[in-house]
């Protein structure tokens, strides 16, 4: 019998609706109920496409002895990490302080009466081993504890306690703002990306965007930035963390030789890489790997993420089925190749030119199976192109010109059973078994994140810039009206939407759910200022532009209203009605996978200063830069995006210029310039460079015109 997570409409909560474990969401109920029982509460966070979370419910939460203890001595609930990031944020800082490292499937214990954490972990195996304890040992040891050693626990609960707090409230501000501060966090953020000597390997994009801000100031520092920067684009590019066949990047590589990867996609990698390859493509590094590696990327997006509705999807699994009979997906199916299959596929030519390019063996460099790793940056041969397109092919079972776009299986019962391509000669959708249209695919997670959509949004708007498809820009503009059209509920903007489905039905319409947090908040903002820009370069309706800006500033106006801090500065999280049952009311200031909402938010305060000269813009992102220059200056290897916004606020720098000198200009990089339209010039003048409420003098060529720019937006180093 399902437990109370079946009527979920997030995928890994229904994925653990089956489980023998009493599970419960967070709620008033459930956190009720266990203070009156005195029950410790198990929080157990993880997300769809995170593999040891898809091992640990096939094996501990599937087990019945865990499962009736479990239920007898714990009240467990359930949270998806995507759903409630402000939850996940706060119990995975816990989590670090208590065991000094983090990561998912991430289960945590509570005490029921002040919900503060007193023991955590994240896999736990259903018997000892990987030097870890079974699951049930763990649970019975913590119950026994918590009956006969309330006042050990409370210590605990109360230690981490304090450090949450002094977190939430950041180090002490009104410190350095100068130019050695910028200077010292963006050599931060280029040591941090460098030469990995061993561990996972992570895109790290605030990190590398960060860095990437550095090549502009010249000098020796300037040079190996730019060395570490463009390493980092190639490790993205040739590296088996792209998936060479169908496009599109993986989580990270379980190597330093950026080989193997974990093979979930997430869309918020996607659309941070999009963007910083654009940038790299910018700043001058124009090899046409970049150009094809984004390229192959739009592609996946539109293929596999892109929904009916218009929207993209939150990301699909690293695990899939090697064919219907199998018992269990298999990490990397879809993507891994045996020896023995690329023969069985390509020309004897094909194989050999395939094995030239990519690292192709016998024994393969995966469990036996090839992942695709190109071995340099030369241009891909004809037979090397060949040998890909069949290996498409054979995935997907039909040429990637048949395919417009591919149905996403939901779960695993429904990536056996079929799936489906539109393929535009038969002018409809085209249904077959997996042995006769390609392999299973993994399961894809197709809820709507505002703020993963967002930063697909930014890199989309980027690359269209930077490689000049208007089409880029087109395939932005569509998400973005989805989330104009459906976001906004009774004036307030939500996080989530899940599309048509109600479950596994069709029959309702788009679902929002859960407000908007500060993340969400911070990257449509900058979305909506990126299509801005992009608009001006690749649009032809002058309004289209004014249109985007006015979306910002509506935006940023319920940001400030709900989210800002008026005793520390910066935005919170959550709002009030967001912060129910929080331990603490956090402001997010250190970068991960995502960029951090405090970075974010100053940035687009001090760009949308420079496009409307509202002081008030540029006074609050002062105070956000004011609020954590205590960190920025005691731990700037953990706040990049704060950087970038420092960047801005020295170096912030704004060009009026007609729409074709504003297309030339463009396509370059430069971090910290906005450029706006204006017919007004003085005499032939092809520009104007201004900041500070000041203009340099006009000048009559291109050439002089980026010479300034160069000097005005790098002028505080």
């Amino acid at each position: 019998m399902p437990n109370r997570l079946a009527d979920s409409a997030s995928l890994y909560l229904q994925k653990h609706a089956h489980n023998p474990i009493e599970w419960w969401p967070w709620c008033e109920e459930a956190l009720t109920k266990a203070r009156q029982e005195d029950k410790p509460i198990l929080l157990s966070i993880g997300y769809s496409s995170c593999h040891w979370c898809t091992v640990m419910e096939g094996e501990a939460f599937s087990d019945a002895e865990i499962a009736t203890y479990l239920n007898q001595k714990f009240l467990p609930i359930k949270v998806d990490r995507e759903e409630r990031p402000d939850l996940d944020s706060i119990y995975m800082q816990a989590l670090q302080m208590m065991v000094g490292q983090g990561g998912w499937p991430l289960n945590i214990f509570l005490d029921p009466q002040d919900l503060l954490p007193f023991y955590g972990g994240t896999y736990f195996p259903l018997q000892a081993r990987y030097g870890r304890p079974g699951f049930l040992q763990v649970l019975q040891v913590l119950r026994q504890t918590y009956d006969s050693d309330k006042e050990r626990l409370r210590e605990i609960r109360q230690e981490i306690l304090q450090n949450l707090q002094e977190n939430a409230t950041a180090r002490q501000g009104g410190q350095d703002l100068s130019e050695g501060l910028l200077l010292k966090g963006l050599e931060y953020s280029t040591s941090i990306i460098g030469p990995n000597f061993g561990g996972n390997s992570f895109p790290m994009m605030p990190y590398a965007q960060t860095a990437l801000r550095l090549v502009r100031f010249g000098g020796e520092r300037a040079e190996e930035s730019q060395r570490v920067c463009e390493q980092r684009g190639w490790d993205l590019v040739l590296g088996g963390i792209l998936d060479q066949v169908g496009g599109g990047f993986h989580r990270y590589t379980v190597d330093a030789t950026w080989t193997v990867p974990h093979f979930e996609k997430m869309l918020y990698d996607n659309g941070q890489i999009l963007e910083y390859l654009a940038n790299l493509w910018g700043q001058g590094c124009r090899d046409q790997s970049l150009r094809e590696a984004v390229a192959r990327t739009v592609a996946w997006l539109q293929r596999e993420m892109l929904a009916p509705e218009g929207y993209f999807y939150a990301s699909q699994d690293a695990d899939s089925f090697e064919g219907p009979e199998s018992a269990e997906p298999e990490e990397g199916a879809f993507y891994c190749w045996s020896y023995g299959e690329l023969q069985s596929i390509l020309t004897v030519a094909e194989l050999e030119a395939l094995s030239q390019t990519f690292t192709v063996s016998p024994g393969g460099n995966f469990g036996g199976a090839n992942v695709l790793q190109r071995r340099q940056r030369q241009a891909l041969s004809a037979l090397s192109r060949s040998a890909l397109a069949k290996l498409f092919q054979g995935r997907y079972g039909l040429p990637e010109a048949q395919i417009d776009r591919v149905a996403p299986a939901r779960n695993n019962a429904e990536a056996k059973a079929y799936w489906t391509v539109k393929t535009p000669d038969e002018g409809g959708t085209h249904a077959g078994t997996h042995g006769e249209k390609g392999r299973i695919p993994p399961v894809t997670d197709l809820k709507m994140i505002l703020s993963w959509n967002s930063l697909a949004i930014s890199g989309l708007a980027r690359a269209a810039v930077a490689f000049s498809q208007p089409d880029y820009t087109t395939l932005a503009t569509q998400v973005a009206r989805f989330i104009l059209a459906n976001q906004w509920q009774e004036n307030r903007l939500y996080r989530l939407n899940y599309g048509n489905l109600d479950g596994n039905s069709l029959d309702s319409g788009p679902r929002v759910s859960v407000l908007a947090q500060g993340e969400d908040y911070a990257l449509w903002i900058k979305a909506l200022l990126d299509l801005h820009q992009a608009s001006l370069v690749l649009g032809s309706d002058p309004s289209q532009a004014q249109f985007w800006l006015a979306e910002a500033e509506k935006v940023q106006q319920e940001f400030d209203q709900e989210l800002w801090s008026e005793d520390l500065g910066g935005y919170y999280n959550t709002s009030w009605a967001g912060s129910q049952h929080l331990v603490v009311r956090e402001r997010s200031y250190m970068d991960g996978a995502v960029p951090a909402t405090n970075g974010v938010a100053a940035q687009n305060l001090l760009r949308l200063f420079l496009l409307g000269d509202r002081a008030g813009y540029y006074d609050r992102a002062e105070q956000i830069l004011q609020a954590f220059s205590g960190t920025m200056n005691q731990a700037a290897q953990t706040c990049p995006s704060l950087f970038q916004a420092l960047d801005y606020y020295r170096n912030g720098t704004i060009v009026k210029a007609k729409p074709a000198t504003i297309a030339a200009l463009a396509q370059g990089y430069w971090p910290t310039v906005v450029f706006q339209v204006s017919e007004d010039l003085p005499g032939d003048a092809l520009g104007l460079v201004c900041s500070a409420g000041t203009c340099l003098e006009p000048v009559q060529t291109l050439a002089q015109l980026q010479e300034q720019l160069q000097k005005q937006s790098s002028r505080s180093l």
